[in-house]
């Protein structure tokens, strides 16, 4: 999704008044040829990106949401509007309608948003952020009408009914009695809160994401700024009850999206609070990340930064997609030295998932545009295959790019 205009516009204006960077730069060492060059490519992937959608529509059960494909077998999987994804492909298309001008984009995403929409009033998941903020979200940016407003406004409230003061979080997967678990993943999901206070001018939604950073901050994070993947705390007196994972290969290890989900979501937190401590946060995680031994130099990273096969463990291009993204905006509030520094990382991530390796040939990978991501590999689930959130993010960080580089 794109940064909002209003928000765009005060970030802009404040790191004008710090004299720090407006916008990314290219990096000194980096010639002109190489950055238009890359600009070609990403006008090549979203043409095929294009190409790969309507091909991915026409395999679409009308009431089905794309989760995967796997090349070997041929056979899709698919969720219903119920399952956590089910906005990444709406969303996907209508950020591809923007580059391109294709109606029949728009239209398809217009159709599965029907079928979403009903999500509004799920008050079972904290993953409405995902669902509903990079589907309607993105669509009222593009045509701010009531209709999708009050779509978002109903999805906040329900997001909002999940939160708990005592533990000053909201929980993330329902669990055993006494339990309350949080994942990292849930700061993604806070965007769509503070969109809801600037709407209404209700502070409640900001108040209830701002303590819920604030919450995952002083809990999640280690002191090397790497982060536990799930947190459960005690509901009744916020005490931290145990630190683990689910996705990751160990408690103690650092599981590459986790990381990816808390870099990108304290940099979409400072955006929303110009909250400096945020910034910090996010530029904590993104040293992290960069300075990472383990960090693959053509920075698509392992599934797990401390995975026990590496060099041979597989790599997760969904969370190579998100660092990217997560790194162009993140360039936007910081001095030149430090943007250079991350927009060249976002640079190499852009060009090594538009290689053969990472990305589709046209009518090939089930109409998916990146391949290789990683979804559950404890689990044995969505390994090493296309994933519709890893689309989703490089097709933002694309957009991202072209927009910072006009």
């Amino acid at each position: 999704m794109r940064i909002p205009r209003e928000i765009s516009f005060i970030a802009l204006l404040l790191a004008s008044l710090l004299v720090v960077s407006c916008s990314p730069t290219r990096s000194q060492d980096e010639p002109v040829e190489a950055t238009a060059g890359l600009l070609d490519t990403i006008e090549r992937n979203l043409e095929l990106a294009t190409a790969q959608y309507k091909l991915l529509r026409d395999s679409l059960p009308a009431d089905q949401f794309p989760k995967t494909y796997h090349p070997d077998t041929k056979k899709y999987e698919f969720s219903d509007s119920g399952w956590w994804v089910s906005g990444f492909y709406p969303g996907t298309l209508l950020m591809l309608y923007q580059e391109t001008g294709d109606e029949a984009l728009l239209a398809e995403a217009e159709r599965i948003m029907q079928v979403l929409e009903k999500e509004k009033n799920n008050t079972r998941t904290h993953d409405l952020g995902f669902m509903m903020y990079d589907s309607f979200g993105e669509r009222y940016e593009m045509d701010p009408d009531e209709e999708t407003r009050q779509i978002l406004l109903k999805s906040a409230e329900s997001l909002a009914s999940r939160y708990e003061p005592t533990v000053g979080a909201i929980k993330s997967w329902d669990s055993r009695e006494g339990d309350y678990l949080v994942i990292i993943d849930n700061m993604m999901n806070l965007e769509l809160l503070y969109w809801a206070s600037r709407e209404t001018g209700d502070p409640k939604y900001a108040d209830i994401a701002t303590t819920h950073a604030n919450t995952t901050m002083a809990n999640h994070f280690r002191p090397d700024n790497s982060t536990y993947h799930v947190l459960n705390y005690n509901k009744d007196t916020g005490a931290v009850q145990e630190k683990k994972t689910a996705q990751g290969y160990a408690d103690d290890s650092a599981w590459a999206r986790g990381q990816a989900w808390g870099l990108y979501g304290y940099t979409a937190t400072y955006r929303d609070t110009k909250d400096e401590k945020y910034l910090e946060q996010a530029r904590k995680i993104a040293d992290f990340i960069l300075a990472h031994p383990n960090l693959p130099a053509d920075k698509v990273p392992y599934w797990d930064f401390d995975a026990p096969d590496i060099p041979n463990a597989l790599r997760d291009a969904s969370a190579g997609a998100i660092m990217a993204s997560a790194l162009l905006e993140l360039s936007e509030y910081v001095d030149d030295a430090e943007a250079d520094r991350y927009v060249s990382t976002a640079e190499t991530i852009l060009r090594t998932l538009s290689s053969d390796e990472y990305l589709a040939k046209l009518g090939t990978n089930g109409g998916f545009l990146l391949k290789h991501s990683v979804g559950h590999i404890p689990q044995g689930t969505e390994v090493d295959v296309p994933l519709t959130y890893a689309d989703f993010y490089f097709v933002e960080a694309m957009q991202r790019y072209k927009e910072w580089m006009q």
